[in-house]
């Protein structure tokens, strides 16, 4: 879920500021300078780190917003006492920052951590979660989210969307250049063909180029589990996770999508496993399972 805002985020931002800067005629000026494929780069590259940097920093009030999630300012259950001071001690041994703690509304098992640094997160759970899972169970998933947090997952991922960025701008404008110049035969400057074919391919290559980012989004969950293992038991991650699994293959109790930790039923193979956030759960399984017996 939240690589998938992220992402949105991230697309949003860039389109808008292409649109912007069209308006603004700054392509216009870059033609007329010539297809000098430095500045082209170097123009590429400001407004890439500074989409994904902008997705970065909104990240916390998006996923606030979309999953409407409230944070537990003062306990007023048992419950949320328990979760807050769960996620205080797990913060602690990772030696990160207090997260804010949140509880969303859905029935589906569900977690997700995001924030810009490791100081200023957010731990969010779902409802579902919250009452089906043992308490060794949740701690496990709050310890995999810590994990994530502790990685600096986010701002890596931040990075690479930032170079995925940069080239999606540079070759996007590129392709227009040359299919304005080749097939419209414009040679005085930018034409519409430019604009269109170059919108076109920006959003062509930045779907392709999010392949990218989702291998490494499947790469970090290995080492969320690991984290997680370690803070609160490779007994109680793998436990949760064979939770997780056994619930997506109750399609009379869960959707189509399984939303913790953005796990869809079953493997997907060819092209659609390009385009996963999370690897398999017996992967993960197996995974954890081969580190205890290293």
């Amino acid at each position: 879920m939240r690589i998938l805002l992220f992402l949105a985020t991230n697309l949003a931002v860039i389109l808008v500021a292409s649109f912007t800067l069209r308006l603004l005629g700054v392509d216009s000026y870059l033609a007329q300078q010539g297809m000098d494929y430095g500045s082209l780069l170097i123009f590429a590259a400001v407004f890439g780190f500074a989409g994904s940097l902008v997705s970065l920093f909104l990240s916390k009030k998006m996923a606030k917003w979309s999953t409407r999630a409230q944070v537990i300012e003062s306990p007023r259950t048992p419950a949320e006492r328990w979760l807050v001071e769960t996620v205080a001690d797990l913060a602690k041994k990772a030696g990160i920052g207090m997260p804010e703690v949140a509880i969303f509304p859905a029935s589906q098992s569900n977690a997700f951590a995001t924030g810009w640094n490791r100081n200023d997160s957010l731990v969010a759970v779902s409802e579902g979660l919250l009452h089906r899972f043992s308490k060794d169970e949740i701690r496990a998933v709050l310890a995999h989210e810590i994990g994530h947090v502790a990685n600096g997952d986010m701002v890596t991922l931040a990075l690479i969307q930032g170079v995925v960025n940069t080239f999606v701008i540079f070759a996007s404008r590129v392709i227009g250049s040359l299919v304005d110049r080749v097939i419209f035969k414009n040679e005085g400057g930018h034409g519409i063909g430019f604009f269109v074919v170059s919108i076109v391919a920006e959003i062509v290559l930045g779907i392709l180029a999010s392949t990218i980012v989702f291998w490494f989004s499947r790469r970090r969950e290995f080492r969320a589990d690991s984290a997680g293992a370690q803070l609160a038991g490779r007994s109680a991650m793998i436990s949760a996770l064979a939770r997780l699994k056994q619930e997506s293959e109750m399609p009379d109790q869960m959707p189509d999508s399984l939303q913790a930790f953005g796990i869809s039923r079953g493997a997907r193979g060819g092209l659609a496993a390009l385009f996963m956030t999370h690897p398999p759960l017996d992967d993960r399984i197996r995974a954890l399972e081969q580190s205890t017996t290293a």
